[in-house]
């Protein structure tokens, strides 16, 4: 049986907006919280998850995680405010 990959993008404290992937969204942002997460994320909270979406398996996860990063900030801040079902159609869409 495959996962169900999921894409989430939190916002610390000061505003930096972080992309991951996993297959437990509330449990990897309680980690992150906890500082027991991504490196990048220790001493930045508190920590608000702003926008999280399917994304398929965890090749597909990958590939969206690594397009989502290539964005500019402000193409993040577009993300997170429209909060489009599916990512890869908004991505191809805004190109």
């Amino acid at each position: 049986m495959s996962q169900s990959w999921q894409l989430y993008i939190v916002r610390t404290a000061s505003g930096v907006l972080y992309t991951g992937i996993t297959t437990d969204v509330p449990r990897r942002v309680a980690q992150h919280q906890s500082g027991t997460g991504a490196r990048a994320l220790r001493g930045k909270g508190p920590l608000t998850l702003v926008f999280h979406c399917e994304a398929g398996d965890r090749a597909n996860a990958s590939r969206l995680e690594y397009q989502v990063k290539q964005l500019s900030r402000q193409q993040k801040l577009l993300l997170v405010e429209k909060q489009p079902p599916c990512v890869a159609e908004w991505l191809r869409q805004s190109d």
